[in-house]
């Protein structure tokens, strides 16, 4: 089934592709020291890590499935599988310039600091005390009058100019919910039509949310550096060149998401008979 948010995700990279003629693209060996030079590869590892909120969507108790949840979504998230994916696209659209400018940057000592912070950020698996511990440290700045929190929300803005990922996460939620429907795990009695007019309904109150979620998320895995570094960070995540490296990222990264939730409300079918919600 194509749904919209590959649609999405390949309209994008397509026109990203137009940038980048295949004289300028960018190696496979390049594109792998790339993943590893700038931590992407384990980003798109964490991407697992989503699978949790699976059961909450379709409101089931996720201890129901016991042992068996597991074995799925290790099979489900592959990780060979989703890197392979994520180099094939980056193959075809990623340009040598903006490779070059990518890596320069996080192969410096700052860079290299940034993604061991950021590595270990997205590998913990505990957001609930990511973001507590976040939310503390934003407080803690904010009674300090300390301008880095300016600098960390100027630092999301730069990781997501496009605004895109409000939108995208939202089509990933809505067609998860349309495949599992489809698989026969639930009983869906809302359109898609509806679903998403219920997701524009609360768009403010999601986005504020995501934003706050964000902006502590950002404290906590930044905390250790300086002022200094942070907005060394900033500046350069608001270049050109960066701009164009996280607006492709961020759309792989979405179309992965959104192939493996296909994949998984078809596979949960084997799991649990259907429910109403």
């Amino acid at each position: 089934m194509t749904y919209y948010i590959r649609q999405f995700a390949f309209g994008l990279i397509l026109a990203l592709a137009a940038l980048a003629p295949p004289s300028q693209a960018a190696s496979r060996d390049q594109i792998e020291a790339f993943l590893t030079t700038t931590g992407f590869d384990v980003a798109l590892e964490s991407i697992a890590q989503a699978s949790a909120s699976a059961p909450q969507m379709l409101g089931v108790d996720p201890d129901g499935f016991g042992s068996d949840w597991a074995r799925l979504t290790e099979e489900v998230f592959d990780t060979a599988l989703m890197h392979e994916t994520a180099v094939s696209i980056l193959e075809q659209t990623l340009s040598d310039e903006t490779l070059t400018h990518a890596v320069s940057f996080y192969a410096s000592e700052l860079g290299q600091r940034l993604v061991v912070a950021e590595n270990a950020a997205h590998m913990d698996d505990d957001d609930d005390a990511k973001q507590l511990a976040g939310q503390e440290i934003i407080s803690n700045l904010i009674k300090d009058g300390s301008s880095r929190v300016e600098s960390l929300k100027r630092m999301n803005r730069a990781v997501d100019a496009s605004g895109t990922s409000l939108r995208a996460l939202q089509e990933i939620q809505v067609r998860f919910l349309l495949a599992a429907s489809a698989s026969g795990i639930i009983d869906l009695q809302l359109s898609a039509d509806k679903l998403r007019e219920m997701m524009r309904h609360n768009e403010a109150d999601m986005r504020r949310a995501l934003q706050l979620s964000a902006l502590a998320g950002a404290a906590y895995t930044y905390q250790d550096f300086s002022d200094e570094d942070v907005d060394a960070y900033v500046v350069a995540l608001e270049q050109p060149l960066m701009q164009e490296v996280y607006e492709l990222l961020n759309a792989i990264q979405y179309e992965i998401m959104a192939m493996r939730f296909e994949v998984l409300a078809t596979r949960m079918a084997e799991l649990r008979p259907a429910q109403d919600i």
